[in-house]
C-alpha cells in the first residue's frame, strides 16, 4: 500500500490535490482490493475527511464503487493505464515474436518494463497457468525476484541502481529469495556479464524463468523478454540448453523490428 509523501520540495506547478487523489487509487492493490475509509486514510496519510472527499469524487467519476463500508476500484481505472500502453510501440511489435517463441518452446513468454521497484507486464502469451496468481497486461511483481526485473536492474545506470537499493524493500517470497543487497548486486553483475538472467523459484515455489534484455537503437536496455516454466518440467541446465537460445533469438528479433519502426516511446521505465 502507498505511504504518505512528506516531501516539501515540490515544484510550484505541483498540484497537491491531484497527487492525493492518485495516492487514493494507488492504495488499492492485489493484497488490498477492498478498503474501508479508515484504511484508505491510514494508507495515504490523509485525514478521514479528505479521504472521504476523494473516494466520493472517484465514485462520482466511476473509478470507485462502495457498498457503504468497503470501497473497491472499478474496471474504469484501467483507462488510466491503457492510454499509456496504447501509445507504446513495444507491445504491438513484441506480440508476434512472443507467439513464435511460445510455439517453439511450449512455455509462457512475456515482455515487461521497469516502474520504480516493480516490473510491469506490457505483452504476454501464456500456455498454461503455472503461478497462483493470474498474470495479465499491467501485472506487477517486485523486480528483485523476477528474471525480467534482474535484467532491467542490471542495466540501470549506477546512480539509478544505487537509488533503487535505497528505496527497495527486498522482501522474501520463498526460501530461495535473495534479500541481501550485496548478493543481489553480485547477481546483477553476473547477469550483465552473461547477457541474460535466470531466477529459480525466488518469486514462487516451482516457478523458473529466464529473461533477456531488449535494446533500442542506441543500445539502451528499454525492456526485457522472458520465458517461464514450472520446475517440474525443467532443470536449470535443461532450461539453459532448451529455452535460452530461442529466448535470445526472440530478443534479437524484437530489437530488429523496434529499430525498424523507430525508438520506443519510453526508456525502460514507466513514467512516474
Amino acid at each position: 500500500m502507498v505511504s504518505r509523501d512528506t516531501s516539501e520540495n515540490r515544484a510550484p506547478e505541483h498540484v497537491q490535490s491531484l497527487a492525493r487523489g492518485l495516492s487514493v487509487i494507488r492504495a488499492f492493490d492485489s493484497e488490498h482490493p477492498a478498503l474501508t475509509l479508515a484504511e484508505v486514510a491510514r494508507a495515504t496519510g490523509l485525514t478521514r475527511a479528505a479521504a472521504r472527499r476523494f473516494l466520493l469524487t472517484l465514485a462520482d467519476l466511476g473509478y470507485v464503487r462502495t457498498d457503504g463500508r468497503f470501497f473497491t476500484l472499478t474496471p474504469r481505472v484501467l483507462e488510466l493505464g491503457y492510454a499509456y500502453l496504447s501509445s507504446m510501440s513495444l507491445p504491438e511489435v513484441a506480440q508476434p515474436h512472443l507467439e513464435r517463441l511460445v510455439a517453439e518452446v511450449h512455455e509462457s513468454a512475456s515482455v515487461a518494463v521497469l516502474d520504480q521497484e516493480d516490473v510491469v507486464y506490457v505483452a504476454r502469451v501464456a500456455t498454461s497457468r503455472i503461478m497462483r496468481v493470474t498474470i495479465n497486461i499491467g501485472t506487477r511483481f517486485p523486480a528483485h525476484v523476477t528474471s525480467m526485473g534482474r535484467v532491467l536492474l542490471a542495466w540501470l545506470p549506477p546512480a539509478e541502481l544505487d537509488a533503487y537499493f535505497t528505496r527497495a524493500q527486498l522482501r522474501r517470497h520463498t526460501s530461495r529469495t535473495l534479500t541481501s543487497p550485496i548478493q543481489l548486486r553480485a547477481e546483477l553483475d553476473r547477469v550483465r556479464a552473461q547477457g541474460w538472467a535466470m531466477v529459480d523459484q525466488e518469486l514462487e515455489e516451482g516457478l523458473r524463468s529466464l529473461a533477456a534484455p531488449i535494446r533500442d537503437s542506441t543500445g539502451q536496455v528499454v525492456a526485457a523478454v522472458n520465458v517461464s516454466t514450472h520446475a517440474s518440467r525443467t532443470t536449470p541446465e535443461s532450461a539453459r540448453r532448451d529455452l535460452l537460445p530461442s529466448l535470445l533469438a526472440t530478443a534479437a528479433r524484437i530489437e530488429t523490428d523496434l529499430h525498424a519502426t523507430g525508438t520506443p516511446r519510453f526508456h525502460g521505465r514507466l513514467p512516474s
